[in-house]
C-alpha cells in the first residue's frame, strides 16, 4: 500500500490564455494559436504548436527568453495540448498524431515510496504489477494518471499498467484531495521486491504488517515490523552517528561564536536533528 501525497493534474481547457507577461512575438504566437484553433486547422495547429515549442527551447537556450517566459510559453503549450485534445474529438478521421495527445494529457500522482526500492522490477524489466485505489471505491474514478515517487530520479515513476486486454499508459484515479488519506495497492509483489531494491536513494526497509484472516473474514493485525530509521540507514553506507552529532555540535558552536545563530535557535536545531534521526526515512502523514 502507498500513500499519494500530491498531485499534479494537466491543464484544462480555458476561454483564453492568461495576458503574456512580454511583447516576445513568440509568446504571442502560442496565444494566437490557441485563440484560432478550430475542429478544421486544429491538425496544422498542432504541427505549428511543436515547431514552435522547438523554436521557444532554442530562444531559452541562447538566452533570448527569460526563465518567467519560458514558464509561461511551457504552459500555453500544454493548454493548447488540451485545447486541440478535445477539438480534435470532432474529426471523422482522428490523425495519428492527434489520436495520441490524449496518452500525453496525464495526471501525477506523487506517492510515498520509492520505485527503485519497492518495485525494482517495474523500473527494470518492465513488469507488471496490478494497482488499483484502495479507497473512494464508491466512487468512479475521472482521472487518468501515472505514478511518480520521492525520489530524485525521473525514472521513479510507473507509467505502464495491466489493462483487460493490453498493456495502458494510465491508471484510472480520483481526483486527489490534499485534506484526504487516499492509498493506492500494489498486488503480487513478492518478496524478491523487497531484498533487491537494497537500499536505493537511501530509502530503508518500510514498515510491514502481518495479516492473518479469521474463518469469519476477518482481518487480524498479528505482528507489525518497523521500517528503517534514518540513523540505521546511514550506518548501511558507514556514516556513524557519533560522528554526525560531533559535526553539527562544532558546527553550532562556531555559529555561535559568530552570532549566527541564537541559543534557542541552536538548541531547537540539536533537538530536531536527533528527531530525524531516530526517524523513519519516508514520510510519515498522520492520518
Amino acid at each position: 500500500m502507498i500513500q499519494v501525497i500530491d498531485s499534479a493534474p494537466t491543464l484544462d481547457v480555458v476561454a483564453e490564455l492568461p495576458p503574456p507577461p512580454s511583447d516576445h512575438p513568440q509568446l504571442k504566437e502560442i496565444a494566437e494559436l490557441y485563440s484560432k484553433v478550430t475542429v478544421k486547422n486544429c491538425h496544422e495547429t498542432l504541427h505549428d504548436a511543436v515547431n514552435l515549442k522547438d523554436d521557444i527551447m532554442q530562444k531559452f537556450v541562447s538566452d533570448d527568453l527569460t526563465l518567467r517566459e519560458k514558464a509561461y510559453a511551457d504552459q500555453g503549450f500544454w493548454y493548447l495540448m488540451a485545447k486541440l485534445s478535445r477539438i480534435s474529438a470532432g474529426l471523422k478521421y482522428l490523425p495519428e498524431e492527434l489520436e495520441k495527445l490524449k496518452d500525453q494529457l496525464l495526471d501525477t500522482y506523487f506517492c510515498n515510496f520509492s520505485v527503485f526500492q519497492s518495485l525494482p522490477d517495474s523500473w527494470a524489466i518492465d513488469q507488471l504489477f496490478p494497482i488499483i485505489p484502495i479507497n473512494r471505491l464508491n466512487e468512479e474514478p475521472s482521472r487518468r494518471g501515472i505514478i511518480a515517487d520521492m525520489s530524485c530520479d525521473s525514472d521513479g515513476q510507473i507509467d505502464r499498467f495491466i489493462d483487460l486486454k493490453d498493456v495502458n499508459c494510465y491508471l484510472p484515479l480520483h481526483p486527489f484531495k490534499p485534506n484526504e488519506p487516499y492509498y493506492l495497492g500494489i498486488f503480487l509483489v513478492g518478496a524478491y521486491q523487497e531484498i533487491l531494491g537494497d537500499l536505493h536513494n537511501l530509502f530503508g526497509d518500510t514498515n510491514a504488517v502481518h495479516l492473518d484472516l479469521s474463518p469469519s473474514g476477518e482481518l487480524n493485525y498479528t505482528h507489525i515490523v518497523e521500517g528503517d530509521t534514518t540513523r540505521e540507514a546511514l550506518t548501511y553506507v558507514q556514516y556513524e552517528v557519533q560522528d554526525l552529532n560531533e559535526r553539527l555540535r562544532l558546527a553550532i558552536e562556531k555559529a555561535l561564536r559568530e552570532n549566527r545563530l541564537t541559543e534557542i535557535d541552536a538548541a531547537k536545531l540539536q533537538r530536531r536533528y536527533k528527531e530525524a534521526l531516530e526517524g523513519y526515512t519516508y514520510l510519515y502523514v498522520d492520518p
